[in-house]
């Protein structure tokens, strides 16, 4: 029992770090961005490049992979995001899906349609036992890595100045722009950062999830529970759904394993009857 809750926050911790920039984008900027888990799959093949075939060490694959996709977030963003900002819902969606097939089509023409993961290193491979206890070494690296950038980007968005300058530039952008801030520039930021983090949780969850070009669409609901229960009004909220619903999803599997996953889409389903704007989302005041 206390294996399977390990590996279930391990995994809760691996979906928020591939979902909180959806997270982001959806709830500061609302802007819906369904070709997230494509910045997701470009950090995780990165990481198969520079591992697997370079022979770069994967501690320095990582934050590698979290820079290419931050880079490659911010040029789409200004390119071709930019534009689409004032443009109603389902325009986004529409928009974003489209890269999302158009993503699948590019890696399975460059890297195969075979399913991919990345070789991480010796020291990182089995598990130790604490208490009787099975933990693997690579998901309990997974939760302190993920633990820390919960905690760091929590602190950003709400003790730093370009935190206040994001929700000045969300709640009132002609305001914003009248106070001297760049708001275009704070949205590139934000996405690119989006992005890379999606990236990094790609990197880490390779070796977990397994890379082929069908990973954004595989993943993409997901991510999409997760903004959903955790509600968008804060980073908080979709950090504890992720954390419950890496346990249900685990545990769902490993008690019931011929229902998949009905466990998660069952949660999903009754949280949106209970509490339509999510889980852990804010009140709002009448």
């Amino acid at each position: 029992m206390l294996t399977i809750l390990f590996d279930g926050v391990a995994y809760g911790m691996l979906l928020f770090v591939l979902a909180c920039g959806l997270s982001v984008t959806l709830g500061l900027m609302n802007f819906i961005n369904l070709a997230h888990g494509a910045f997701a799959m470009a950090g995780g093949y990165c990481t198969v490049i520079l591992v697997n075939r370079i022979g770069i060490p994967f501690a320095l694959g990582l934050p590698i992979a979290f820079l290419v996709t931050a880079l490659i977030g911010g040029l789409f963003e200004r390119t071709l995001y930019v534009h689409v900002y004032a443009r109603d819902h389902l325009d986004q969606v529409l928009f974003t899906i489209g890269l999302v097939f158009m993503s699948v089509a590019a890696v399975d023409y460059t890297m195969g349609s075979s399913q991919q993961f990345v070789q991480i290193p010796e020291a990182l491979q089995g598990q130790f036992n604490v208490f009787g206890v099975g933990m693997g070494k690579y998901r309990l690296l997974i939760i302190v890595v993920c633990g820390l950038l919960t905690v760091s980007l929590q602190l950003i968005l709400a003790k730093t100045r370009f935190g206040s300058r994001l929700r000045a530039a969300v709640d009132d952008q002609r305001v914003a722009r009248g106070l001297g801030i760049n708001v275009g520039a704070v949205f590139a930021v934000t996405f690119a950062f989006g992005s890379g983090l999606a990236g990094l949780g790609g990197a880490l969850g390779a070796e977990i999830l397994g890379l082929d070009p069908t990973f954004p669409l595989k993943y993409m609901i997901y991510f999409l529970i997760v903004v959903t229960v955790g509600g968008t009004s804060s980073i908080t909220g979709p950090f504890l759904a992720s954390i419950l619903l890496g346990i249900a999803d685990v545990a769902g599997k490993y008690y019931v394993p011929k229902l998949g996953a009905f466990v998660i889409y069952a949660i999903m389903i009754a949280v949106l009857i209970w509490r339509p704007q999510g889980l852990f989302a804010r009140a709002t005041a009448r």
